[in-house]
């Protein structure tokens, strides 16, 4: 049923699939047979998938990535396709448009895609009036926080405050993003010393509340072995809970997309099935180096893919550019797969 819809929808440019695309499930997730149905035809449980991660209860360890819903819009209708959690953002304090369109490609011989999006949201106060209103039952969602395109790093730490504290009675954990290539500047707070900033203001506003939400740090696929050490040094000095691994990359290999396209797109994050094998060895790094909970993310698009990452260190997974190209089964699939292979 996808592959029908999917030659529908890749005639439309990437960014009006992705609004025709949740457009489509909120409208499906408000019909209540059709919501029925839905549930059912997408919903896989069993117990051995149920993780317990930061002292949440996980009901199995498959995540939508963040940058899908970044204004909590889709929450409700996403969770019909059996997500154990769902990360939103990234948010930032005000509303911002983010970088001129276009700003997200795809690259279907690699089953890719190159986005520059820039954190356009709506603004934290706006996501936050959404998930007052969100009856999430048992759904676990994070919060992935980042700063104003126009904030100066020295004072990034501020943006980063503003996001923890008006979002912190409403989700379950926080991931704090300084990896995005698409935010000029934003990736130098990976630094020891601005990281360590950063993360310092967040540790020390979470003493102040009665519930120790987790905070986990998203890093990028580029960063070399040396400032991987550094990373990882001041997020256990800092007490931070955990590590995503990884962002979208700027590496533009192994590509079998047209040399001409691909640089004619120009600059912006690479994910999707290139950058699998890279994410998965960075966080095979980060394994042998740390004890912490580790989260996977990059080029997930099928069980195999999945159970990499988990033999790599991860203790959760996130999906997102797998779904565009394998549709919402792949979530079951994943889910199916991990059973068996345990």
């Amino acid at each position: 049923m996808y592959s029908l819809l999917k030659t529908i929808l890749f005639r439309f440019s990437p960014e009006r699939a992705h609004y025709i695309t949740t457009y489509l499930t909120i409208l499906v997730s408000k019909i209540p047979i059709v919501n029925v149905l839905f549930r059912s035809l997408y919903k896989f449980e069993d117990s051995q998938l149920e993780r317990e991660v930061w002292g949440l209860q996980f009901k199995n360890p498959v995540g939508l990535a963040a940058g899908f819903d970044k204004d909590g819009k889709y929450i409700q209708a996403m969770s019909l396709l059996g997500f154990g959690f769902i990360e939103l953002g990234t948010v930032t304090p005000r509303p911002q448009i983010g970088n001129p369109k276009p700003r997200l490609f795809r690259l279907t011989e690699d089953e890719a895609i190159i986005n520059r999006m820039g954190f356009n949201n709506e603004g934290v106060d706006f996501l936050v009036n959404q998930l007052k209103s969100l009856k999430k039952g048992d759904l676990i969602i994070g919060g992935n926080i980042g700063k104003n395109k126009e904030t100066p790093n020295d004072e990034a730490y501020k943006d980063y405050l503003i996001c923890f504290e008006r979002l912190y009675p409403y989700v379950d954990y926080f991931v704090v993003n300084i990896s995005s290539p698409n935010t000029p500047g934003l990736r130098s707070l990976q630094e020891k010393e601005p990281l360590r900033k950063i993360l310092s203001a967040l540790v020390s506003k979470r003493k102040q509340e009665s519930i120790q939400r987790p905070i986990l740090l998203k890093i990028a696929p580029d960063l070399t072995e040396g400032q991987l050490e550094d990373v990882i040094e001041v997020v256990e000095e800092q007490g931070i809970d955990g590590i995503i691994a990884t962002n979208t990359t700027i590496k533009r290999s192994p590509l079998q997309s047209d040399a001409t396209q691909v640089q004619e797109i120009g600059n912006g994050g690479l994910s999707g099935r290139p950058i699998q094998e890279l994410s998965t060895q960075i966080l095979k790094s980060i394994h042998s180096k740390t004890s912490l909970p580790l989260i996977g993310v990059g080029g997930i698009d099928s069980e195999k893919a999945a159970m990499q990452k988990i033999q790599a260190g991860a203790s959760l997974i996130q999906v997102y550019s797998g779904l565009v190209y394998q549709g919402p089964g792949l979530i079951k699939r994943i889910k199916k797969g991990l059973v068996q292979t345990s």
